[in-house]
This record gives structure tokens, C-alpha cells and sequence, in this order.
């Protein structure tokens, strides 16, 4: 595979890489809207905001090429399934097209791969009669590496589009080692999304050529403004920064 590099790729491929977080539970309704414009402006993939923010998000980025994205069972997963079904219906009533669920962290560390399939698939068959794709969160900080290769699996199992390392609220994020494996748990067709840990332009190319193709970043205008000049070539040298621990 090429690897991926500023000269290698198109602005385009990069911001159609981010999905800009506004998940903080103290963002009011007007960093919300201005979260929006911004990623509206930058032409990224999709906002992913907190449940109660979809229809206000839906309004400032109608017409955009941006979409819209929500969390389902967040932060912990441990909402009961009929919840998370809710949930998704709701969300995608109200203008969303993504979800970023978080399947059961307890459940899946307590051997109950069953009850965390289930879980998953009834998420993924609500969304999919209502037209929206879905992320499964792992949440990684909390599981052993077999722990991940099996919630991978079961996410594939269910019929999602994408296994996401963390929500941004544990101790941990993406890392390289866990991007690996989830990668290589999974088949082509389920893609991966890296989320913690992603604030820097060297840290996105990092996990592209691990085969990431989605990422949660906070940091999104920094990110693509780097791009932009570093391919206009009036980018000052800086040291490298990749992936970073905490958030």
C-alpha cells in the first residue's frame, strides 16, 4: 500500500477523514452552532455531537456536505438495549446519519459475547431501516487485547460499518498497537475509526497507514490548516507529533 503523505494526498481526502467532536458536556448551544460552521467550513465528514444537539446541528449544516453524527448508549454503554434502539430512532428522526454507539464494556469483559452481539445488532437494524451507518465504540482503556480482537469481531458480526477505539472519556485512546489489531480483527469491509489521542496532522497520517479511514478530532482546524500549508509549502519545520496520550 502507498503510503500516505502531504504530497500524496488531496485536501479533500484529509477533512473527509474528520469527524469534528462536540461531544464536551459543557459546550452550550452557541459553541455547538459555531462547531458546526467551522466543520461546515472545512468540509469534514461529519459533526458528532451529543443527542440533545442533533436537530440544532441538523439546521446549521443543511445544505452542506457535512453530516450529521450522534452517540447511542455514550459514554459508557451500559444502557439497556431497548434504550439504545430508542436512542438511534430518535437520532436519526431528528437528522442524524451516523452513530457512534458504545457496545457493553461490562457485559463484553464478562465473557457474555452473546448478550454484547445482540446489543450491537439491534442498534445496527434500527439504523439501517432508517438509512444511518454505525460505529461501534470499544472503549479500549478498558479491555485486554483479546477483549478487542473479540468485541472487533462481534462488531463485524453485527453488521456495523465501523469498530472504534474510544469515546474520549476514559483514561485512554487510540494507540498505534490497538489500531493494528482491530485492524487486522476485522474484514475489509469494516473500517476503522481512531478517536483520543488524534491532535495533530503527523498523528492523522500516523493512523491512515495503520488503515484507519475515519477520526475524532477536537483539533480539527489546526489539523487542516497545517495541511493547507504545508502542501502550499509555507509550512515553518516543526518536530513531528503523533499520536498523544490523554485528550
Amino acid at each position: 500500500m502507498r503510503e500516505m503523505t502531504v504530497e500524496t494526498l488531496s485536501y479533500a481526502q484529509v477533512a473527509k477523514m474528520i469527524d469534528h467532536s462536540l461531544l464536551r458536556p459543557e459546550l452550550t448551544p452557541a459553541e455547538v452552532v459555531a462547531g458546526c460552521e467551522l466543520a461546515a467550513r472545512y468540509e469534514v465528514a461529519s459533526v458528532c455531537v451529543k443527542p440533545c444537539d442533533v436537530e440544532l446541528a441538523a439546521q446549521v449544516l443543511k445544505g452542506s456536505s457535512v453530516l450529521v453524527g450522534t452517540v447511542v448508549g455514550f459514554p459508557h454503554g451500559s444502557h439497556a438495549t431497548a434504550t439504545k434502539v430508542f436512542e438511534a430512532r430518535l437520532a436519526m428522526e431528528q437528522g442524524a446519519a451516523e452513530l457512534d454507539m458504545v457496545l457493553n464494556i461490562g457485559r463484553l469483559r464478562g465473557g457474555e459475547a452473546g448478550y454484547v452481539l445482540e446489543d450491537i445488532r439491534a442498534v445496527v437494524e434500527a439504523a439501517r431501516a432508517g438509512g444511518a451507518l454505525v460505529k461501534v465504540i470499544l472503549e479500549n482503556a478498558y479491555l485486554s487485547d483479546e477483549q478487542k480482537v473479540l468485541g472487533s469481531r462481534i462488531t463485524e458480526e453485527a453488521g456495523a460499518d465501523f469498530v472504534k477505539t474510544s469515546t474520549g472519556f476514559a483514561p485512554g485512546g487510540a494507540t498505534p498497537e490497538d489500531l493494528r489489531l482491530m485492524r487486522s480483527s476485522v474484514s475489509p469491509r469494516v473500517q476503522v475509526k481512531a478517536a483520543g489521542g488524534v491532535r495533530t496532522l503527523d498523528a492523522l497520517l500516523e493512523v491512515m497507514n495503520l488503515g484507519v479511514t475515519r477520526v475524532g478530532a477536537t483539533a480539527t482546524q489546526a489539523i487542516l490548516e497545517d495541511f493547507k500549508a504545508r502542501k502550499a509549502g509555507t509550512a515553518q519545520p516543526a518536530e513531528k507529533t503523533g499520536l498523544q496520550s490523554g485528550y
